[in-house]
């Protein structure tokens, strides 16, 4: 028998996490498609709502936190805007460039589908949060 360069133990628990994020994954596509969105619309929300400082962010900026390329991620601004989920407007300091921010419809969708994933993470032990008054 090989001896293993990391305790069993480690690998176990590298197992778990892995496990418990692919099910909490699966439960984030499957709340997302509840609600009549594509997982990939969920995350577009998300991640506007979730910039930091600020509601709203570049195309460039969502491409690089979902990972996905500038001309993917403006296909899938596209997509949401053809929903009314998402809404481009101007950048007052560069006539260049736009911000994506959420509608009003999108928000709502959001917050339904943030409180949902909230629950479950509390469920599962995964995430301690309280929410600011």
């Amino acid at each position: 028998m090989t001896k293993l360069p990391l305790p069993k133990n480690v690998y176990e628990k590298l197992a778990l996490f892995r496990y418990r994020i692919r099910k909490f994954i699966r439960f984030s596509e499957e709340a997302a498609r509840g609600k009549g969105l594509t997982p990939q619309y969920h995350q577009l929300m998300l991640s506007i709502m979730g910039f930091p400082n600020r509601e709203y962010a570049t195309p460039k900026e969502l491409a690089e936190r979902l990972q996905i390329t500038r001309h993917a991620c403006l296909e899938l601004i596209n997509r949401c805007e053809e929903l009314e989920l998402v809404q481009r407007f101007p950048n007052p300091e560069d006539k260049r460039s736009i911000f994506i921010g959420l509608t009003d419809a999108g928000l709502r969708i959001l917050e339904e589908l943030s409180e949902i994933h909230l629950d479950e993470l509390t469920r599962a032990g995964l995430l301690e949060f309280q929410q600011d008054s």
